[in-house]
């Protein structure tokens, strides 16, 4: 129920009811006065937070922004630059919602706390010195009719007269006060409607605004945030391709260290203990030392692995390296060391016979180290698989590709014409064949511009010999088919890419930097799939000319160019729709670009 109506010609009447009325907007004054005080207090708390709020997003921000991403590598694929550059744009966003938070906290007090502070001390305190001027008129005119009223009717006439006339007076000044008192706690009544109301919504437009000002960054910030969508989720696939593949390096190092652990065949490098002699005593102090056999130069460095502390670089010329008897020192493992440039014999301390084995072959050069080639692993019916299967029913089956690499069945006595083949045994073999074919056959090359890189790929593709770059073609189109059934076999062309790069194209050697650069293998299968048409075309007179100069540019930077002898044997009989035992063999070169250096 909402307040009563003061009249003013109540006023002049008094009454209790009128009293009572009057109290009644005087308790809601109060209140009012009240809550306005408290949400003045909260208001300025709100904006405090707020600022305390856009100082830590500040922070925040900053500190996505100062933070730069290091990559393993010499090189980012387009995924891993859209990823590191994604925390400059957060950042940038951030830093623009706060920008207009700020303007909307500076103007917090102009239309929220000073409005509603002014209402407060301009029109409730009016009203509440009109109460206290009415409050002591009252009590006047009571005072003054009182003492009227006991004057005794003996008195003079003109004693009686003046004391009416002071009477009226004061009863006339009463109702004034009166009048005036009602008319401004209504007023203030009917004021707060607008003046306390209207700061609210100003408020609340500019919170209205920075939302908006919001909404209208996340619309500019979708694109980017769907190409960083796309590019997370390329990364975790490609992560769990390379994986398996580090944890398999590391099994094979596991199982043979001494195969794995070496950089080059030309250097050998890890600690030896060197013998210091002093005057009564000598000592024997850890060093990692690196010998390069082509200089025949050996480099030692004073190291502490506990502490890392390192000490100076030391470096000589080998002249002979001579192993020490057991009988002629009491440490094991020794040899002496003789150097060129340097007086005296040094003695050092391998870590295990082994070891010791090890630095002696590698400095005289009596012991050559082995090497040890890729196994060759040739499945021969792989080309006739994959043109029985170019339009399979199974070509939607889930997850064709993604499956454990093993042995694929005996091409032997397979009917050509059988419904029954599986699909995953199929897909297997595919990749069994090109995981542990030794033929490289794509080099791989620095490119940012998309078409740059497929004009290069397009020119290499066309200097493979006839048979690998008919093999390839085929393979690509039914991979380029298979992903056009993504809907089905969830197997798009990322996917294909995860699965086919590490197995089409290979490193030099072993390690886990190479095995880090899988990422572009996976982007030159990619580029192989999505644009097979362009490069199975022939290569044109332009086209070969700009591959020659590009070729003589990659060869100055990198490793010359090298033909490596595979020996291949593509053998097939078929008879009858069988495919039977070989009875043809096409041997061929393949040549093989080493371009260790550079990366796509």
């Amino acid at each position: 129920m909402g307040l009563p109506a003061l009249e003013f010609s109540d006023c002049y009447l008094d009454s209790p009811q009128f009293r009572d009325r009057l109290k009644s907007h005087e308790l809601e004054l109060d209140k009012t006065n009240k809550f306005i005080k408290e949400l003045i207090k909260d208001g300025k708390a709100l904006i405090q937070a707020l600022k305390n709020l856009s100082t830590a997003k500040r922070k925040f921000a900053e500190s996505l922004n100062e933070f730069k991403f290091q990559c393993i590598g010499d090189a980012e694929t387009d995924d891993e630059i859209c990823i590191a550059k994604s925390l400059q744009e957060f950042a940038g966003v951030l830093q623009n919602l706060e920008d207009e938070r700020t303007r909307m906290i500076e103007n917090a007090d102009d239309v929220l706390i000073m409005p509603l502070e002014r209402f407060r001390k301009e029109q409730i305190s009016a009203a509440k010195e009109a109460k206290k001027k009415y409050d002591k008129e009252t009590e006047k005119y009571c005072a003054v009719l009182e003492k009227h009223l006991s004057l005794s009717a003996k008195k003079k006439e003109a004693h009686l007269h003046e004391a009416d006339s002071q009477v009226d007076h004061v009863r006339q000044h009463f109702y004034e006060v009166s009048l005036e008192y009602v008319f401004k706690v209504q007023e203030v009544q009917e004021r707060k409607m607008f003046d306390f109301v209207e700061p609210l919504l100003a408020f609340l437009q500019g919170l209205f605004t920075y939302y908006h000002h919001g909404y209208e960054l996340a619309k500019d910030f979708n694109h980017f945030k769907t190409d960083l969508t796309i590019s997370i989720q390329n990364t975790r696939n490609r992560f769990e391709s390379t994986r398996s593949e580090v944890e398999c390096l590391m099994r094979k190092m596991k199982e043979n260290p001494h195969e794995h652990k070496s950089i080059s065949h030309d250097t050998m490098e890890g600690y030896l203990f060197v013998q210091e002699k002093r005057s009564f005593v000598s000592t024997w102090v850890k060093h990692y030392c690196t010998y390069h056999r082509e200089p025949k130069r050996v480099t030692m460095v004073l190291f502490d692995q506990k502490s890392g502390g390192k000490g100076e670089e030391e470096s000589f010329t080998l002249k002979s390296c001579t192993r020490r008897k057991t009988d002629s020192i009491e440490k094991r493992f020794c040899f002496d060391v003789e150097a060129v440039d340097r007086p005296g014999v040094i003695t050092m301390q391998a870590l295990s016979e082994e070891d010791r084995r090890l630095w002696m072959e590698a400095m005289d050069g009596r012991e050559p180290v082995r090497c040890h080639g890729y196994s060759i692993i040739l499945c021969v019916c792989v080309r006739v698989l994959i043109c029985v299967h170019l339009k399979a029913p199974q070509m939607t089956d889930d997850d064709i590709f993604p499956l454990p690499l093993t042995d694929p069945k005996t091409c032997a006595d397979v009917e050509l014409d059988s419904t029954e083949w599986e699909i995953k045994t199929i897909t297997s073999a595919i990749k069994y064949y090109l995981r542990y074919s030794t033929v490289n056959p794509l080099p791989r090359s620095k490119l940012d511009n998309q078409e740059a890189r497929i004009t290069e790929i397009h020119s290499i593709i066309h200097r493979l010999p006839e048979k690998n770059r008919q093999m390839l073609d085929l393979l690509t189109k039914h991979l380029a088919n298979v992903a056009s059934h993504h809907q089905q076999n969830l197997m798009t062309v990322a996917n294909l890419g995860v699965v086919f790069g590490p197995t089409l194209l290979r490193p030099q050697e072993e390690t886990v930097a190479a095995i880090m650069d899988i990422k572009f293998q996976n982007i030159v299968v990619e580029i192989l799939i999505e644009n097979h048409e362009r490069v199975s075309q022939t290569v044109s007179c332009s086209t070969q000319s700009n591959t020659q100069s590009w070729l003589t540019a990659l060869v100055s930077k990198s490793q010359p160019l090298s033909l490596t002898a595979y020996h291949i044997s593509l053998s097939l009989d078929i008879h009858n729709g069988v495919l039977g035992n070989c009875s043809t063999s096409v041997q061929y070169l393949v040549p093989k670009v080493v371009c260790k250096s550079s990366t796509f």
